[in-house]
């Protein structure tokens, strides 16, 4: 028996503006939210426990922009990774001074509240 990942936590200043920002990049809606301001998104028809993992955005204290302890990594699945390039700076990400070059396989980019993630260049199946 092996383990998988159900969800993933990321502490943040603004849990909604975050979890908009998440759903509209997955494709996800919104699960559920907690009296602490947490939201739960995931995918549409399966929500927790299925093939992929939710996102949990929580209110946090003290979030350091940039400092996740977690990276994000994401991959297109229906179009090219400049297509999708777009679409994600339209949706508010920026490019993300990380010292890296940015060029390649990746584009490392920013999320609304500065945490980095990567947009990968090979494309996966949506399920």
């Amino acid at each position: 028996m092996a383990c998988r990942i159900s969800e993933l936590v990321i502490e943040c200043a603004d849990p909604e503006r975050l979890a908009a920002f998440w759903s509209e990049v997955l494709g996800y809606v919104e699960l559920g939210r907690e009296d602490d301001g947490s939201i739960e998104i995931g995918p549409p028809g399966t929500g927790f426990g299925g093939p992929r993992p939710t996102l949990v955005l929580s209110s946090g204290s003290d979030p350091l922009p940039g400092q996740l302890r977690l990276r994000i990594d994401v991959n297109a699945t229906d179009r090219d990774q400049d297509a999708e390039l777009e679409r994600l700076l339209a949706l508010g990400a920026r490019p993300a001074d990380s010292g890296r070059t940015g060029t390649g396989s990746r584009r490392v980019l920013a999320d609304p509240e500065g945490n980095e993630f990567c947009l990968l260049r090979g494309r996966v199946r949506s399920e």
